[in-house]
């Protein structure tokens, strides 16, 4: 039998400083995170949530027109307990500025923010999002402790990047160091570092070729925006991987903990058995496993099987009667199909549920039914919320 996911008890574990929701895109990481943070608000706590690229509705659901890369309070929540919440989204671009003047005089920062490729590499390199969630997370952990006595936050919630793979936030600051460390860039770089004369001596003919093919393909207005850019930004490469190191301690140390989510589905659970294995192997801390939007039906004693056997027997008897039983019977005979679609459907998920936890026993799990509607207010937050504490 699973262990039992008791999210109260890591909502209120004052030793747990960050909670990470990860799992694959799709389903429901940022209303999970955000159901999190209103109860562990609403519990006591003074929570900020970092979403990623939320619907629309969910900032509505917060009580918020608009979020942004500044943390908003969110109003109208239940303060008795001394707790509260704010709540930002993740602006990719202004975070990579962020990093950029922080690590930059004030003139090579605009040199850097003004150059057209880096304008698109902040944009849009691959990774960039997954680097700057974690970029934002040290900042908002920075920020909180500013005042170890009176923290602004003691309880951030993550809700990580809809990535292809759940895994790419983890390999982020990997893959960037990989990039700056690149022979590509080492080739852009050269001009810059070596200058003048020099520069005949550093390039070789073989060099000198790969530059000209870059032109060919880039353009000499883009091939010098870019040598300009990476020029500009070699002082900060080691900047970049310190903070990088040091956001990838956070994440392993004993203040954080991982909160995976799927959906029963059968692609989404083995994208989580994948993130369970890896975070088990990165020796990273993991509380549990939310299994999202699993279907309940309210008769489950009535089998898919016998609910059709008992559809098939009132038409029969529909067929030979009046044409006011035969219309009452039909529509019972049509709920029953009903029913039995919505049983098969309750079996197969927990069918794939089980599979994955006797393949991982010792990982509570948690299972939240799946809502009759969309989350668009606090009220279905709360309910998201009791659902994941098991109440």
């Amino acid at each position: 039998m699973a262990r039992v996911l008791d999210i109260d008890a890591v909502l209120g574990d004052p030793q747990t400083r960050i909670i990470v929701c990860c799992g694959a895109g799709g389903v429901g990481k940022t209303t999970t995170a955000a159901a999190l943070g209103l109860r562990a608000a609403e519990s006591g706590r003074r929570v900020v949530v970092l979403t990623i690229d939320p619907a629309r509705r969910l900032a509505q659901s917060l009580g918020l027109t608009t979020l942004d890369n500044t943390p908003r309070e969110v109003a109208d929540i239940d303060t008795s307990g001394g707790g509260s919440l704010d709540a930002m989204m993740l602006d990719m671009k202004r975070t990579f500025d962020e990093v950029v003047e922080s690590h930059s005089t004030p003139e090579k920062a605009a040199q850097i923010l003004a150059n057209p490729f880096y304008q698109a590499v902040s944009s849009s390199f691959a990774g960039t999002q997954e680097y700057m969630a974690m970029e934002k997370l040290g900042q908002l952990r920075l920020e909180a402790d500013l005042d170890p006595d009176h923290p602004r936050w003691d309880l951030i919630v993550v809700d990580t990047p809809p990535s292809r793979s759940a895994l790419d936030f983890l390999d982020a600051p990997k893959r960037l160091g990989s990039f700056l460390d690149g022979r590509f860039i080492r080739i852009l770089a050269a001009p810059a570092k070596a200058g003048g004369r020099a520069y005949v001596k550093v390039f070789s003919a073989g060099v000198n070729a790969v530059t000209k093919t870059l032109t060919k393909v880039l353009g000499g207005q883009m091939l010098n925006d870019v040598q300009t850019f990476v020029a500009a930004l070699d002082t900060m490469f080691g900047g970049f991987r310190k903070r990088a190191d040091h956001t990838y301690a956070l994440l392993s140390d004993s203040s954080t903990t991982f909160i995976v989510v799927a959906a029963p589905e059968r692609d989404a659970l083995r994208e989580a058995a994948y993130f369970v294995d890896r975070l088990d192997e990165e020796q990273m801390p993991l509380a549990g496993l939310v299994v999202n939007r699993m279907y309940r039906v309210s008769a489950p004693g009535l089998s898919a099987a016998r609910a059709l056997g008992a559809a098939e027997e009132l038409d029969d008897l529909g067929n030979g009667g009046s044409a006011e039983s035969s219309g009452a019977t039909t529509i019972t005979a049509g709920l029953l199909r009903m029913h039995a679609v919505q049983a098969e459907m309750a079996a197969r998920h927990e069918s794939l549920a089980r599979r994955f936890t006797a393949g991982h026993p010792d990982i509570p799990v948690v299972e939240v039914p799946a809502a009759s509607g969309d989350i668009h207010d606090l009220a279905g937050l709360r309910m998201v919320g009791s659902a994941l504490a098991g109440k």
